[in-house]
């Protein structure tokens, strides 16, 4: 059994940028403090999930990656020996822009980044208007402590995602996030029903692949959302070991066996029994 700590920051977020950024760096020193190895923060953590609306001043907030941001972010890795995976947004070149998660390593080496793939466009997620979908494919991070694989919100929602980093080696997903309960729709069980789909969904991936799964979502209200927390962690056969609050910020530290995939492999060998022949149909959009 190997065990790694990791830190879920679920926090609320203001219109000030320096506000957030502060909040953050001093959950970092927190959780690292009581023991964290690896510190997991929330989608675009350094400002409101400004997708709600289509405005151009928002793209103010992009900066390059690696940039001051890393750097500082290394440098505070460095210090406290831990492994910082952090989303930003990323402003790649003029008018080109990604929703992008930067692994650090508890060193303070920046090891790469991953863009999010799959882009949301619905009320009050109007991220197309500000992303370009990632095209480094997806990744796995050999940090310190553990082979990590990083997908971002909406790939949530996507098996193939899961599935394909998982086959590079992850031994653990973590997924960043920001989701949460449209204000005007007030119906607890249609709120149940969304979150639990979540929730699900992504326990599913830790079923199929036989790995844990890290999902650290946002707390708080903005502009229409109330963000629903709900940050969670499941062992590699989708049972719940943690799962944060709905409205309240948390620093939770939690253990995760990253070596439990041999036995949930062994036990329950999907990879074996994978019928790779006859999987071609699956990169159409459609089988008519």
């Amino acid at each position: 059994m190997k065990n790694v700590s990791f830190a879920l920051i679920q926090l609320s977020c203001s219109t000030t940028v320096s506000e957030n950024w502060q909040k953050t760096i001093s959950s970092i020193r927190d959780a690292a403090s009581k023991g964290a190895q690896v510190i997991c923060l929330q989608e675009l953590f350094k400002s409101v999930y400004f997708c709600y609306e289509e405005k151009q001043d928002f793209f103010a907030l992009a900066e390059a990656i690696p940039g001051p941001s890393t750097e500082e972010l290394g440098a505070l890795a460095a210090e406290l020996n831990v492994v910082i995976v952090a989303s930003l947004f990323e402003k790649r070149a003029a008018g080109l822009y990604h929703n992008t998660t930067a692994v650090i390593d508890a060193d303070g080496k920046y090891l790469g980044k991953y863009r999010k793939m799959h882009i949301p466009d619905d009320p009050g997620y109007y991220e197309k208007y500000y992303f370009t979908p990632g095209d480094l494919g997806y990744q796995v991070f050999e940090t310190k402590f553990a082979k990590i694989g990083v997908l971002i919100c909406w790939d949530q929602w996507y098996p193939e995602a899961a599935r394909l980093t998982a086959l590079q080696g992850a031994e653990v997903l973590v997924y960043p996030t920001a989701i949460g309960w449209d204000l005007e729709e007030k119906d607890g069980e249609i709120n149940r029903e969304q979150y639990q789909a979540w929730q699900t969904i992504q326990r599913s991936h830790s079923v199929a692949n036989g790995i844990p799964v890290v999902s650290v979502n946002r707390v708080g209200t903005e502009n229409g959302q109330q963000f629903w927390g709900g940050s969670f962690v499941s062992n590699a056969f989708g049972r719940v070991i943690f799962q944060a609050s709905h409205d309240q910020e948390e620093i939770a530290l939690v253990d995760v066996d990253v070596d439990s995939s041999e036995y949930y492999r062994r036990t329950w060998p999907f990879f074996r029994d994978r019928r790779i022949d006859s999987y071609g149909g699956i990169t159409e959009r459609f089988i008519d």
